[in-house]
This record gives C-alpha cells, sequence and structure tokens, in this order.
C-alpha cells in the first residue's frame, strides 16, 4: 500500500573502490570496439576501481530526484576525480537501474537494469536523461538483492563496496525481506547506505536508518525536490569556450564512432539545459583522466597497449584520414594528442580558479543527493586510506 507521498527511491547501488592496500595486479584482455572492428587490448589492473550503481526509483513521485541526479551527476564525477589512494588515481564505473514504475516488468519486481557498470560517461549521461516516471510499487529489499546477484562488485577482500539507496516509501514494503537484502549485502562485503527523501525522523520511523544500520552504513535524510543550486563563476565562458575546442580533438572511427560523436554533443546540450554552470561542470569531467573513450575515438584507442595501425579499416577511416599512409595517420594522431592535453591542462588551471571562487560564495546543496552520496563515500573510502586533493 502506498503511502500519500509516493514513493521515492533511488538506490545509488554505488561503488566498490579497489581499496589502497590492494597488492593485486594482474592482466586482463578486454576487446575495445572501435567502430565496427574490435580491437583486442591489454591492460594491467594496478589501479583501485570505483563502481557507482545508481538504481533510481522513476514512480511519478519521483521526479525531483532525478533532476537531482541529473543536475548533479557532473559533480559527482568531478569530486571522485579528485580522490586518490596514496598515490594512484582509481578508475570510475557506473551503473544504472530504474524500478518502482509500472511500466516495468511486475514479474521482475518493477525494476530493469538500464546500463551496467561502464566507464563511458556519455553513455551514463544519456541513460540518466532517457528516464521517465510513471506511478508504481518500490521494493527496496528487492532491488537491492537484484544490484547485488547481477552487478560485478569483485573479489578483492580490500574492495570499498557501496550501496546507496534513496525513497520516501516504507524500506520494508515488498516480498523480499529487507533484513534477508542486508545479510546478503554483509555476505558480499557491500554496505548499505540509505537516504529518506523527507523528514529525517520519519525516515527512522519507516526503517531507512535500520537498512543502514544492518550493514554498518550511513543513514542521511535530504529534500529531493529541491532545486539544484549552481553557482556561476567568471571562469565559465572560457571554460566552455575550451570545451568546442575540445571536441575538435576527438577522431570518431567507423559508423559507431559517428554516433558517440554525436552522443558526446547530446550530453553537452542536456548538462547546458540545466544551466551553463552544469555545462562547466561537464567540460571539467571531459578534460579530467575520467573521460574515457577509446572505444570510439582514436586518440585514446591508441593509448591501448593492444591497439594497432594494421587493424584499422580504410572505410571506416574519417574522411579526412582516407587515403593517407600509415605515418600521416600516426602523426595526425598524434597532433591530435598534444592539442587535447593543452586544452585539458588549461581547463585544469580554470577549473581550480573556479573551485576557489565558488568555495568563497553559500553553498546551498546540504540538503541534496550529492551532498549525501559524497558524505558517505568519502567516511567510508577514508577508512581504506583515501583522501581527497
Amino acid at each position: 500500500m502506498k503511502t500519500q507521498i509516493k514513493a521515492s527511491i533511488i538506490a545509488l547501488s554505488i561503488i566498490t573502490l579497489t581499496a589502497c592496500n590492494a597488492n593485486n595486479k594482474k592482466q586482463n584482455i578486454t576487446d575495445t570496439l572501435i567502430g565496427e572492428s574490435m580491437i583486442e587490448t591489454t591492460s594491467k589492473i594496478d589501479e583501485p576501481n570505483i563502481k557507482v550503481a545508481l538504481l533510481l526509483d522513476t514512480s511519478n513521485s519521483m521526479d525531483g530526484l532525478i533532476d537531482q541526479a541529473k543536475a548533479q551527476l557532473w559533480k559527482i564525477v568531478n569530486e571522485l576525480s579528485y580522490a586518490k589512494c596514496e598515490d594512484r588515481s582509481p578508475n570510475l564505473q557506473i551503473a544504472i537501474y530504474e524500478y518502482g514504475n509500472d511500466n516495468l516488468n511486475a514479474e521482475e519486481g518493477y525494476l530493469r537494469q538500464v546500463i551496467a557498470f561502464s566507464e563511458d560517461l556519455d553513455e551514463i549521461s544519456k541513460s540518466l536523461f532517457s528516464l521517465t516516471t510513471n506511478g508504481g510499487n518500490e521494493f527496496c529489499g528487492k532491488v537491492i538483492t537484484t544490484a547485488l546477484n547481477q552487478l560485478d562488485w569483485g573479489t578483492h577482500n580490500n574492495d570499498l563496496k557501496l550501496i546507496f539507496i534513496a525513497g520516501n516509501e516504507p524500506y520494508s514494503q515488498g516480498k523480499v525481506s529487507y533484513k534477508d537484502a542486508s545479510k546478503l549485502a554483509h555476505q558480499n562485503d557491500v554496505t548499505v547506505n540509505t537516504i529518506f527523501c523527507g523528514d529525517y525522523n520519519q525516515g527512522i520511523s519507516i526503517k531507512w536508518k535500520d537498512g543502514a544500520d544492518l550493514t554498518h552504513g550511513n543513514y542521511m535524510a535530504i529534500n529531493h525536490n529541491k532545486a539544484t543550486v549552481h553557482i556561476a563563476s567568471p571562469y565559465d565562458d572560457s571554460i566552455l569556450e575550451l570545451n568546442e575546442k575540445l571536441n575538435k580533438t576527438y577522431v570518431a572511427y567507423g559508423s559507431a564512432g559517428r554516433k558517440k560523436m554525436e552522443m558526446q554533443a547530446e550530453q553537452d546540450d542536456n548538462a547546458r539545459s540545466y544551466n551553463k554552470a552544469n555545462a562547466v561542470s561537464r567540460t571539467v569531467s571531459k578534460s579530467s583522466r575520467l573521460y574515457k573513450n577509446s572505444s570510439w575515438d582514436m586518440v585514446d584507442a591508441e593509448k591501448e597497449s593492444g591497439f594497432s595501425y594494421d587493424n584499422l579499416k580504410e572505410s571506416e577511416l574519417p574522411g579526412e584520414l582516407k587515403g593517407k599512409s600509415k605515418s600521416e595517420i600516426k602523426s595526425y594522431i598524434e597532433s591530435k594528442r598534444r592539442s587535447r592535453k593543452i586544452l585539458q591542462e588549461k581547463i585544469a588551471n580554470l577549473n581550480h580558479k573556479r573551485r576557489n571562487y565558488i568555495a568563497t560564495k553559500n553553498n546551498d546543496s546540504i540538503n541534496s543527493l550529492e551532498n549525501a552520496m559524497l558524505k558517505a563515500l568519502k567516511a567510508q573510502a577514508e577508512k581504506k586510506n583515501y583522501k581527497w586533493e
């Protein structure tokens, strides 16, 4: 039975941080799709990893919460980009589920996986902006259990694995017990953090705090209908101008590459739809180490150890490279790489000034999704010796 205030939930099923003191280094063979060709690449997994799974309630009372997720995505990504594990920088993967929507399969518990763990920030943004709301039933125990069973949380003892679930319906709804879900999380070394959308004490009374306590997680309450506050700075216009130049350093390969480049521009527009400052936050993310496009961009792909110019198909090269020799293609890609590095450094320098400027202003995001996630994330990550720059 629904309460008058229709259910909210996100489950930000977040994070597998491969901990600082993890010493394992292993070879991993991945197939990187470039255009319509598969390029086998070999990479060392010797960096810590942050895995964030967002489980978003898309019932019709959740428009505000979903808006916060869309508007604050790039702020969260940027904050995670400043994380350090000793002298190492963690990688980031994000997955998204939606649930609590009558349009979803009832037999599966009104939930579905929108995107599995991915490093493709444009795909993640596209997935968020594709979500729409409708009435439905929100089952916390079911969505937590599904996330635990479907997602690859890793097996290393030193990994930091977190679930964030947010909503305003009773935490005990549904046939799957949240206590059983908590036991499963505990068995898999996953911490469940709960975010109640509403009054702090009301959330306690309907078991949201209990859900967090059972796995030693954080319980938090937010106003999910509060609009995100974006603070403008004197550096915004310059950063956005650099974004236009940054986009021109990408060299799309094959038909998939062309579609990905179009998606990149589309997600620029989506970020700008909130306001200029949000578009700036996305630009900062695009200039960071977390924005990786080796599946379609030749500049990023060339850095992969398994990349070979011999595997490139003439028919799938962009127009400016058709008919060029291997040495000419290499020279072209290298010039794009140099340009990108210079632009990234300029954006980083301007963003440093921008962050200092924003720090002097009143930041009205204390009661937001972003703040709740990062507060719990940092507190639990620091137990594994993670630090923030």
